[in-house]
C-alpha cells in the first residue's frame, strides 16, 4: 500500500504518530524553535537518552539522526536531525536536507515506525528557503516511501502559515 502523506497546520509535540521528528542542532541538548518546545513538552528523559548519545558519539552531525524515547508526546519516539544552516546555497545545503529527511525516514524503518511527523526541518534560524525546503522534504521523502515499504503514513507538520501554503501548493 502507498504511504499517505498529510499535512497539518498545528504543533508538532501534540501530535499522535509513532515518531516525531525533531529539527536539533548537533549538541543534541535542546536548543530554540521545535528543539526547545519538544524538549519541553517531552520532559527529561528525551535530554537523558541524548546526552548518552553525545557520550557515546560526540553529538550528531549535519544531515544525520539519531532516536531516542518521546519521553511524556503522544509519539512513541523521537527522532532527532540536525538540518543545515542556508549558506546562500554553497554549503551542499540542499543534499544534507535531503539527507536528514532519508536518513530520519531510514531510522523510522529499523525501528518500526509506522506513522512519523516532520516539522519544517532548517527553515526558522537556519533560514533555509522555506518554498526551497518544502520541495526537498517533499522530493525525498516520496522518493523514499516509492523503493521502501513499511512506513504507512507522513505527516508534515507545518508551525505558520507561509510553510504551511508552501506544502499545500507542493502536495
Amino acid at each position: 500500500m502507498p504511504t499517505r502523506i498529510s499535512l497539518i497546520k498545528g504543533d508538532i509535540t501534540r501530535i499522535q504518530a509513532d515518531a516525531i521528528v525533531n529539527a536539533a542542532n548537533s549538541s543534541l541538548l535542546g536548543g530554540g524553535g521545535v528543539d526547545g518546545a519538544i524538549h519541553r513538552a517531552g520532559g527529561p528523559a528525551i535530554l537523558e537518552e541524548c546526552r548518552q548519545i553525545r557520550n557515546r558519539q560526540g553529538g550528531c552531525a549535519t544531515g544525520e539522526a539519531v532516536i531516542t524515547t518521546a519521553g511524556k508526546l503522544p509519539a512513541r519516539f523521537v527522532i532527532h536531525t540536525v538540518g543545515p544552516v542556508w549558506n546562500k546555497g554553497n554549503n551542499t545545503e540542499e543534499a544534507l536536507l535531503a539527507s536528514c529527511y532519508r536518513n530520519s525516514l531510514q531510522l523510522a524503518l529499523d525501528n518500526g515506525v509506522n506513522t512519523i511527523a516532520f516539522p519544517n526541518i532548517s527553515t526558522g534560524i537556519y533560514h533555509f528557503p522555506k518554498d526551497k525546503a518544502a520541495a526537498i522534504a517533499l522530493e525525498t521523502v516520496r522518493g523514499f516511501t516509492n523503493t521502501n515499504a513499511g512506513i504507512s503514513e507522513v505527516i508534515f507538520v507545518c508551525f505558520d502559515d507561509e510553510n504551511f501554503q508552501l506544502y499545500q501548493k507542493e502536495l
